[in-house]
């Protein structure tokens, strides 16, 4: 069993170095568009985790039951969450787990499982999860929605599920004065570091018949419509750079020329 934490705001290298020598081996992280820049971890964040000799667990989320939009907001977020794994050098194999932030219910579960697997079509190379309920985590290991699951004891009611690979069992705490929420894990996190040439495969359990893939340029062109309508949408000079910046890291994964 592994402790780790996760938090909304970014992780300095001070807090890092404080977290790693406390015992602490992994810290959960959002990939989110620049609109939500107080919680986006950025490239230079993650180096500096990996510094301090922890491993990194990705998570998507903008609102909280973002998730209950279905197929829709799956596709868009996917191929959000893919342009940010791709900005912070997440490598490929591990996992980007998508957030179930709220009491969802039965009514929900199948508008949950359609966002799931559209987000997944969308992150080509990394495996999918979701963080939610003790529900949510057996529902969605049931209907084989994702293949991680990060549960939260909030609305869980006192249970615990088997499939969990990673446990939120304390929320709105503080180390050292840091806040932060406290996470436990089993193994099969999906978790990654910076280190690329160290960390080969960031899960200890691969899918043995699933061959890394370069992304397709098809593939590569719907991403680049979703950033585009971002960029159109964005109100100053700095998020348009950085949705431009993000469709040329898209561009270059898929062999295409920049702009």
């Amino acid at each position: 069993m592994a402790k780790g934490i996760d938090k909304a705001a970014p992780v300095t290298a001070a807090q890092a170095k404080t977290l790693a020598s406390a015992g602490y081996t992994f810290a959960a992280r959002y990939l989110v568009p620049p609109a939500y820049g107080w919680k986006r971890m950025t490239a230079d964040e993650a180096k500096l985790i990996t510094a301090a000799g922890m491993q990194i667990v990705s998570v998507f989320e903008t609102t909280a039951s973002r998730a209950a939009s279905g197929a829709d907001a799956g596709r868009n977020d996917g191929a959000a969450a893919y342009a940010e794994a791709l900005a912070v050098g997440q490598p490929k194999g591990s996992a980007i787990y998508f957030a179930v932030d709220y009491d969802a219910q039965p009514k929900d579960f199948d508008a949950i499982e359609a966002y799931l697997k559209a987000a997944a079509k969308q992150v080509a190379g990394y495996d999918t999860g979701v963080y939610g309920s003790y529900a949510v985590v057996e529902e969605m290991a049931k209907r084989r929605a994702c293949s991680h699951f990060w549960q939260t004891y909030a609305w869980s009611r006192g249970k615990r599920s088997d499939k969990a690979n990673i446990f939120q069992y304390k929320i709105d705490t503080k180390v050292s004065g840091i806040p932060l929420d406290l996470n436990e894990s089993y193994g099969n996190e999906g978790w990654w570091d910076t280190n690329a040439s160290a960390n080969p495969n960031p899960n200890p359990n691969p899918k043995p018949d699933e061959e890394e893939s370069a992304m397709k340029p098809e593939d590569a062109e719907k991403i680049i419509k979703f950033l585009s309508a971002a960029w159109f949408a964005a109100t100053t000079k700095a998020d348009k750079a950085e949705f431009n910046r993000l469709a040329n890291e898209v561009r270059k994964a898929a062999g295409m020329p920049t702009e």
